[in-house]
Formats: structure tokens, sequence, C-alpha cells
């Protein structure tokens, strides 16, 4: 079987994920971690905003929000950002710099079938997904859905087999991008009729009611929802976290049929003519930007 085949109200096939700009007590010590430890180029520094990335492609946004609380368990917000390597070698280097510098912080380790995939949370508890991704032509789909699974991966077999010398020294030389963003929500039925019905994703995979997986083009999951921490959670106060999760589309035209559709089902927006901004049902701030912009 094949991926979903694009329709009128579906986003472009093109659709990427921009940077996530987490809201940060401590700015410094966030910095170097991302720098340090997921050995990523600090981008540019803007007083309270710093932005990291790799090359010219920003990944994360630092901003520092210190009159911000940790928001209480059981919230809607962020689950993880995805941050996704071009080969597995450069997965390596990535994650022996984890092992090196913050084993503390790695939290597991799984083959998806369509991708290879290391956890690990910041020091102010935001998910981090360290992954590869399968070639496509190695994915299977089965009535439209893709098929994903949670086996086990052993870390330490992954750098033995891809951790080269090189990579080990210059770890931090490879491009990246946000692969996809996954979210804590309060239910996933909600999550579908925003994300699915009116922004524009094809749903890729479900799991029950517990997890929704959705995308552009066929690929695996640009974004997730889960309640698996989160089921019932309402709408977010402002809180140290997720502070906007960035889509990228192909067109000013693209940006502009979406805020057309939003309008058209009464979702809020703030539309400037090259961005749009509006909230999901739990306050999760998502911005849409033309590629490149």
């Amino acid at each position: 079987m094949t991926a979903p085949t694009a329709r009128p109200d579906r986003l472009a096939a093109d659709t990427a994920m921009g940077p996530v700009t987490l809201d940060v007590a401590d700015l410094a010590g966030m910095t170097a971690f991302y720098r340090d430890v997921i050995t990523l180029q600090v981008l540019s520094e803007e007083g309270p905003v710093v932005t990291l990335g790799r090359g010219r492609t920003p990944i994360v946004i630092l901003r520092h929000s210190p009159q911000l609380r940790h928001a209480a368990p059981g919230s809607a917000g962020l689950f993880h950002t995805a941050i996704l390597f071009p080969t597995q070698t450069d997965l390596a280097a990535v994650l022996a710099s984890v092992a090196q510098k913050a084993p503390q912080r790695f939290t597991g380790s799984a083959d998806h079938l369509v991708s290879q995939a290391f956890y690990l949370d910041d020091p102010e508890g935001n998910g981090i997904e360290l992954y590869w991704d399968r070639d496509r032509t190695q994915w299977s789909w089965v009535h439209g859905q893709v098929e994903m699974a949670t086996l086990y991966l052993d870390p330490n077999d992954f750098l033995r087999q891809h951790l080269t010398p090189q990579a080990l020294e210059e770890p931090g030389t490879s491009d990246a991008e946000v692969g996809h963003v996954h979210l804590s929500v309060g239910d996933t039925r909600t999550a579908k009729e925003f994300y699915v019905d009116r922004l524009g994703f094809d749903t890729t995979a479900e799991l029950g009611n517990q997890a929704l997986f959705v995308s552009a083009g066929g690929y695996h999951h640009h974004m997730a929802m889960n309640v698996w921490n989160s089921r019932g959670a309402g709408r977010r106060f402002p809180t140290l976290g997720l502070g906007q999760v960035d889509i990228e589309l192909p067109t000013g035209d693209d940006v502009g049929e979406l805020a057309e559709r939003m309008r058209h089902y009464g979702v809020q927006a703030a539309d400037d003519g090259r961005t749009v901004s509006f909230e999901d049902p739990w306050a999760n701030l998502i911005r849409v930007t033309v590629a490149g912009s």
C-alpha cells in the first residue's frame, strides 16, 4: 500500500517543521546544554533569545522567561522535539556526546521500523528525540497507515556499529533539522479534529485513543499527539516549556490558503500576510510561515 494521496484541503506535500521555541528559566545553562551536549551551533543571540541549529537551519529557539514557572504534572504541552540526522553516523556522534557529557539525561531508545531513535530530557525537563530515518522505500503502509513499532534498540551496539573517529571528533558538522514535534494533549479525538480536519495534515497512524500521528506528503509523521501523561488536560497557562511550534509551507499561497481555511473553521489567527499564528485546543501556539523566510 502507498501513503495517503493529497487532497485540496490538505497541507502541501513538501510541508516541513521549523524550529521549536522553548521558554526557559536558565538561558545560559540551557544554551550550554544544546550547544555542548546536543552539539548544535549558536546561530544568533539577540538579548533574551538564543537560536541554535546546524548550518543555516534553526532547530531550537531558547527564550529567557524567568518569570514563568514549570507546568503542573499532567499538563498539555511538549512531549518532545525530534531532531532528524541524515545518517546513522551523524546520529551516533550526538548520542556519544550525550553518553559522555550528560548520561543522566538519557531516557531510552527504540527502533520504530521507519526510524531509529534515542530519547532524553534537557535540564528543564523538555523531551528530546534524536533520530535517523530509514529510506521511504523501506516503510510499509497498510490501509493508508504507516507501520511503526517500538522495538528494542541497544544504544551501545548502535555506537559500536556507526560511530567513526572523525564523527566523534567533529560531532556538530553534519546537517540536522526538526523532523517532527510530539505534543502532550488532553484527548486524541479533539487533536484529530484540529490537526487533521482543520489544519490539513493526514492521519498516518493511531494508537486507539492514546496517540495520533499526522503528516503531509506521506512522511511517517510531522506531528504527534498523545495522552500518556496528560489525559483530560485543559488549556495551558503560560509556563516554562513549549513556547511555539513552527510549521513551514512551500509558498505564500499555501500559507494564505491555510489562513483562509482556519478562518472558515472559526479558529482565531494572527495573519500578517507572511505568517499565520493560532493556538490549538490546549493553547499550544502554532506559527505557519513560508520555508526559508
